[in-house]
């Protein structure tokens, strides 16, 4: 099975298997076993507070992977969390001192998200450069607000977000390269679905991370993001916007039969429960003004035996993507 590249696709690709074919790994902090389970705790508790999706979606994974993705989800939060939060113009060295104490050999510092992603790395092979790419694409945040294109922003998405794909198939294992670009698709499929949630609160933050050239095609402008009222222009370009998002959940679906059996349903519930967020903005109107689309807890739940027949029928079939009823 071979993904159809489009043309926004190849830079990313030549990212994804630049960092897959770099021979850097991350050392574990050498520690006691005690503290190793410490460490992985906190991530969890992490994981609970902020991804109420990501944390239901990884109890779908055998206990070593999921607490190693609950261990990337926390180091992911971190590094996100010191651009968003960082105060006086701290976040460039705050990142820098990050970088250095979860991915090399800062032995000295006792972080515990620094110890559980190193030995998640250090245990899974994850190349380091992926985890570089990552906070490389936060730190954007830092110096960019606005895209002119979708492909631009693509390139982003990329980095905040395939990059967390392409990290989690070497915790959960993966059949061959053919798996990369639907990890890359996934990537970017999930990160839009935020893009489109968070319009408001990115407003709040001076960001705008909708493509400049695709709200000109539809006859909007800053202006009308500012005023935060739906018209028709706005469900227009909302519904091009959502159309090309289901486009890519389809499109990434196939690569989860290519990771090992037990990791598909997981992954395949946390696409679902995200796509799922799409419905939810449409059955509001495309308000993503004055509240923030979500799934709630029963809905997700009533979603996952659905999702475990389709990961184990072959041939794989596609994602329904429907309503979260």
């Amino acid at each position: 099975m071979t993904a159809m590249i489009n043309d926004w696709e190849n830079p990313l690709l030549h990212l994804a298997h630049q960092a897959k074919n770099n021979h850097r790994r991350t050392a574990s902090i050498a520690t006691t076993s005690s503290l190793i389970d410490q460490a992985y705790g906190y991530c969890e508790q992490i994981t609970a507070e902020n991804s109420r999706s990501f944390y239901l979606a990884s109890r779908l994974l055998p206990p070593p992977q999921r607490r190693a993705v609950r261990a990337l989800y926390a180091f992911c939060r971190t590094t996100d969390d010191i651009v968003d939060n960082a105060e006086d113009n701290h976040a460039p060295s705050d990142l820098q001192t990050w970088r250095n104490q979860a991915l090399h050999n800062h032995d000295h510092q006792y972080d515990p998200i620094a110890i559980a992603w190193r030995d998640t790395s250090a245990t899974y092979h994850i190349p380091q450069l992926y985890a570089e790419q990552l906070i490389d694409g936060v730190a954007r945040d830092m110096v960019q607000n606005r895209y002119e294109t979708f492909a631009e922003l693509a390139e982003y998405a990329y980095g905040v977000a395939s990059t967390v794909g392409l990290m989690s198939m070497h915790i959960i294992g993966y059949r061959g390269e053919e798996a990369i670009p639907y990890a890359v698709r996934l990537g970017v499929a999930l990160q839009m679905t935020n893009i489109l949630r968070d319009v408001a609160e990115d407003w709040r933050r001076g960001r705008l991370y909708l493509p400049q050239e695709e709200l000109a095609a539809f006859g909007l402008s800053e202006a009308d993001i500012a005023a935060g009222v739906v018209t028709e222009k706005w469900r227009s370009f909302m519904r091009f916007q959502i159309e090309r998002n289901r486009r890519l959940y389809r499109e990434a679906w196939p690569g989860i039969a290519m990771l090992n059996r037990e990791g598909r349903l997981a992954i395949a519930a946390a696409a679902d429960f995200y796509a799922a967020i799409l419905h939810d903005i449409e059955q509001h109107d495309y308000d993503v003004f004055t509240r923030r689309a979500h799934i709630g807890k029963w809905a997700k739940l009533r979603r996952i035996p659905s999702l475990w027949w389709q990961t184990r029928q072959r041939p794989f079939h596609p994602i329904t993507l429907q309503g979260a009823a």
